[in-house]
Order: C-alpha cells, then structure tokens, then sequence
C-alpha cells in the first residue's frame, strides 16, 4: 500500500509541476496591460515592469517564481488592491469559498447517499420515483435559481437567514448559499447512488450473500455500498473543487467575497493582474490533483484489487 501511494504522489507532483509551468508561459504571452493605464504614465508603468521582473527572460521569471512559490509567496497584484501582497488578499477569499463550500459538499454529499440509498431499496415504489424527481430538479435547475428562491423566502418573506452575505453572522449567513450549491453534488451523488447499488444488487455475490441469510444493513453497508461507492467517489472529485473554488454568480448575488469574484476582478479590471490569475490557476490547480490524489487511495482502500494490479504493473 506504501509504494502504491508514493507512486501517486510522485506521479501528483509532477503533473503539478509541469501544469504550473504551463500557466506561467500562457499567462505570460497573454495579452492586455497588467497596469491601469489609463492611470499611470509611461515612465510609471515602465518602472513597475522592472520592480516586478517583468522585462527578463520568461525562464529568469519562472525560475525566481518558484523559488518564491516555494517559500507559499504568490507575489503582489499589478493592478487590484494597491499592488498589496496576494497571498493576504487570497486569505480572504479562499477562506470564504472554501467554508461555504464545505458546507455545501457534505450537505450534497450525505442527503445525495441518503436519497440513493432509499431510492435503490425502494426499487419501482413511490420513494425511488420521488427521489428520481429530486436529482432531475438538481440537475436541470442552477444553482442561482435556486438561491433567489431561497433568498425571496427565507431572508425576504421570513426574515429568518440574511439577505446577503455578512462576515458578523458567518455560519447563517452561509446556509443559504451553501444549499442551493449543493443541488448539483446532491442530485448528482443521488443518481450514481441508485444506480450503482441496483447494479451491484443484481450481482451474483450480493445473491450469494442473501442466500447464506445476509439480510438488512450488514448486507447493504458491507457489501453493496462499498462496492458502488468506487465510481461515486469518482464522479464527486471535480464536484469538490468546483464547490470549494467557488461560484461565480452564487458569489456575485449573494455577496460573497470569494474565489469567483476575485477571479472576475482580476482580468475584468482597469488591467489584466497576471500574478492573480496565475495564482489562482496554481491553486485550483493544486486542489484538482490534490483531491485526485486523494481519490487514488481511497480506490485501493475501497478495492484491494486496485493495489494489486497497480503493483503488478510496477
């Protein structure tokens, strides 16, 4: 198990390491002005380039970058917030989305396995239509619909959640956000549940295991769960990183300063800030792999025949 988990973090590292390079030479050859020019004058924008680098070579650029990356250091924005260090105006932003969104994937997450779960022991019965009926709704509806729909009810005609977002009432504040982005995880776990666990019902050893008298939770949880939750584990990986990198327009209706809308600021403003974008490209980036990497051991832990053919092949 070791060696098989060391491979992937290696493999992980690497893929990281070649992403990250790729970002820096694309956002290098971008184009636009990473100034406001339209405030500064030529001399000005000229002495920016030279504080910040910009006039070397790209491999002179990339290298001092990761040595500085190396350090956490992302640098200073050209032209957001004064040129202030990134790294403090991220604190906030991520800390936003990444709290809002871990509410919402494990809100998605358990009521997702929960209507699964029913819908597949309920085969052809009202509750398995019933639950069929929520993931179509989750899946066609957005989730800034849905957010509107809970503000004009809860926060406009029950004054009981917040009609934006404030810092003060952080946790109720979030509620509301966090379940309407959950719709998607939560109707798209439910249906992979369902259909996975009928699939694995059906199957000779889960039939095996009846006929020696397993009935009831011990056969569900130890034999037909674990065995359907490989390819949910998959299908949740990227569902996590878009819910913890934020929601644009969530974030843009409801207030929320956050990841989206600061990707937003960063190539919308006065100029094109490239150290932001490229920051933000790095850590989402990073959760990606980091998050696949995860989904990697969990698929030896869940199937020991994963590690087996994975040592083989080493």
């Amino acid at each position: 198990m070791s060696k098989y988990i060391l491979k992937r973090i290696v493999m992980a590292l690497v893929t990281l390491l070649i992403i990250i390079f790729l970002l820096f030479i694309l956002v290098r050859i971008m184009p636009g002005n990473p100034f406001p020019s339209e405030r500064m004058s030529d001399e000005q924008i000229a002495n920016r380039r030279a504080e910040m680098g910009l006039d070397d070579p790209v491999l002179v650029q990339f290298f001092r970058y990761m040595k500085n990356l190396t350090k956490g250091d992302f640098g200073k924005g050209s032209s957001l917030y004064n040129g202030a260090p990134i790294n403090t105006v991220m604190t906030t932003c991520v800390s936003n989305s990444f709290r809002i969104g871990g509410l919402a994937i494990l809100f998605g997450t358990f009521v997702g396995l929960l209507l699964g779960i029913c819908a597949a022991l309920n085969r052809g019965r009202f509750l398995d239509g019933f639950c069929t009926v929520v993931s179509i709704i989750g899946v066609c509806v957005p989730s800034y619909v849905f957010l509107i729909f809970l503000q004009y009810f809860f926060s406009y005609k029950i004054s009981f959640f917040p009609y934006f977002f404030q810092s003060s009432q952080f946790f109720f504040s979030s509620i509301i956000p966090a379940v309407s982005l959950s719709l998607l995880t939560l109707s798209t776990i439910s249906r992979f549940t369902r259909n996975e666990m009928v699939e694995v019902m059906d199957s000779d050893y889960v039939r095996l295991a009846e006929s020696k008298g397993m009935y009831g939770s011990t056969l569900v949880f130890r034999h037909v769960l674990r065995n359907a939750l490989i390819p949910i584990v998959t299908v949740l990986a990227p569902l996590i990183v878009d819910l913890l990198t934020g929601a644009l327009v969530v974030e843009k209706i409801y207030g929320i300063n956050g990841i989206g809308k600061l990707m937003v600021d960063s190539i919308a403003g006065d100029g094109v800030d490239y150290n932001y974008v490229l920051a933000l490209g790095i850590l989402y980036s990073s959760l990606y792999i980091g998050i696949m990497l995860v989904v990697d051991i969990l698929y030896g832990v869940l199937d020991p025949r994963i590690r087996v053919s994975a040592k083989g092949d080493a």
